[in-house]
């Protein structure tokens, strides 16, 4: 029988299943050890109370016949894309329209989903670092060509790297798809606004597209970086913005997501809108209505309030791993508008070098940076998602390890 064999072309291990795999590997040979997670990017906080008094009183209505909710819009429920286009635009001097958004299930399913709006010949450019879902969707898609030398020969790379303040430079060559994410997974980077008006207008001159993430939106601080693309005159002629409630409002069990697809965006007379909104109609049948209520909570003035003291929270461990990082003369970018922490490793060791040795002498878990792509190689990605505790006890780990490979107590050559 044939099979898609764009499935034998990529590479067979996931950046996050061989985080795990060695973990797991570790606490089986080492049941006594009490091992920190600051690797992958999921929350730690409960669920806010007035979420969870929205899904107590949602639940409670599918137990009586004139409140049961079946099958709903695919689109989303009415009062959840009012909800958003109120309280992520309107709020910001956006405006967006309520039937613009589309609610999905997650922005990792909606980013790898979009891709199917183009094109097997498009073009497309990603950062380098990258969240691989962007890179894999593709080659899964047979869009990018083979995987050879670590890189895809028919990609893009946008490198990433301190000489540029980890932000990607314009594409040398005119390309069709790129995705941004700001502020960025895994450097923690922002992009400013007047970087954002350069993209747009790239976009524009080439007849680009852009995939916008904005996954950590909530934890830009000031007024100073766009939360939106939108913010950006003429881009809702050239993107589409993809948001989720998994690190704002901890949702990461729950599952619940937007895009938002403006009606200007049209390429080639065809309107991707409606492209969209086909596909959505053609192969999802709509988150569940317990969890869309819950996000609708999001928007209530408890939920607000409630939701940004757990962002804070999280903001307070990222102070900590930073500092933990700088107090030891390594440049760190990252913490200030994002939950993640970004640095070389030290004495230039290799990334999962740094790793096993992080693992092996401080029980603390991190992310390789080469796992998010090519330029990535020497670098470490933190996560501030865990509590308070764990984090200064992990802040505490990582200054005894930086203290001894100072001083050579640690061996360099791992």
């Amino acid at each position: 029988m044939p099979i898609n064999a764009n499935f034998r072309g990529i590479p067979s291990a996931y950046l996050f299943g061989e985080v795990n795999d060695r973990v797991r590997r570790y606490e089986a040979e080492h049941p006594d050890s009490k091992v920190l997670k600051l690797g992958v990017g999921d929350v730690t906080r409960p669920l806010a109370p007035a979420i969870i008094e929205a899904l107590h009183k949602a639940v409670e209505e599918q137990a009586h016949a004139e409140t049961f909710r079946g099958y709903g819009n695919e689109f989303g429920y009415d009062f959840l894309r009012e909800a958003i286009a109120q309280g992520e635009y309107a709020s910001i001097g956006v405006d967006v329209e309520a039937s613009e958004v589309f609610i999905g299930d997650g922005a990792k399913t909606d980013m790898a989903n979009a891709q199917e709006l183009f094109t097997e010949q498009a073009t497309v450019a990603v950062t380098d670092p990258v969240y691989p879902i962007y890179v894999d969707a593709n080659a899964l898609a047979g869009r990018i060509g083979t995987f050879e030398n670590d890189r895809w020969n028919g990609l893009t790379y946008l490198d990433c790297t301190v000489e540029n303040g980890f932000q990607a430079p314009l594409p040398k060559q005119p390309v069709e798809i790129i995705y941004l994410c700001s502020p960025n997974n895994p450097m923690g980077a922002v992009l400013t606004r007047e970087e954002l008006e350069e993209w747009v207008a790239y976009a524009k001159a080439h007849g680009a597209v852009i995939l916008y993430d904005v996954a950590y939106r909530a934890f830009i601080q000031g007024d100073e970086i766009p939360r939106s693309i939108y913010e950006i005159e003429g881009a809702d002629e050239v993107a589409i913005e993809f948001g989720s409630f998994s690190k704002t409002a901890g949702f990461t069990g729950l599952r619940c997501s937007w895009s938002v697809v403006p009606k200007k965006l049209v390429i080639d007379g065809v309107s991707l809108h409606d492209g969209w909104a086909r596909r959505q109609a053609t192969k999802y049948n709509g988150t569940p209505y317990i969890v869309q209520r819950a996000a609708e909570a999001v928007y209530s003035p408890e939920g607000r309030e409630q939701i940004e003291q757990d962002i804070e929270y999280y903001r307070r461990n990222a102070k900590l791993l930073k500092e933990a990082v700088q107090n030891a003369g390594i440049e760190a970018v990252g913490g200030d508008h994002s939950p993640y922490i970004w640095f070389r490793c030290p004495g230039d060791m290799s990334s999962w070098e740094f790793f096993d040795l992080l693992l092996e002498d401080a029980q603390v878990v991190g992310t390789p940076g080469e796992g998010f792509g090519p330029a990535g190689a020497g670098y470490f990605r933190l996560s501030a998602f865990n509590s308070y505790e764990v984090t200064l006890e992990a802040s505490k780990r990582l200054a005894e390890v930086f203290a001894k490979l100072t001083t050579r107590e640690v061996s360099l050559e791992r």
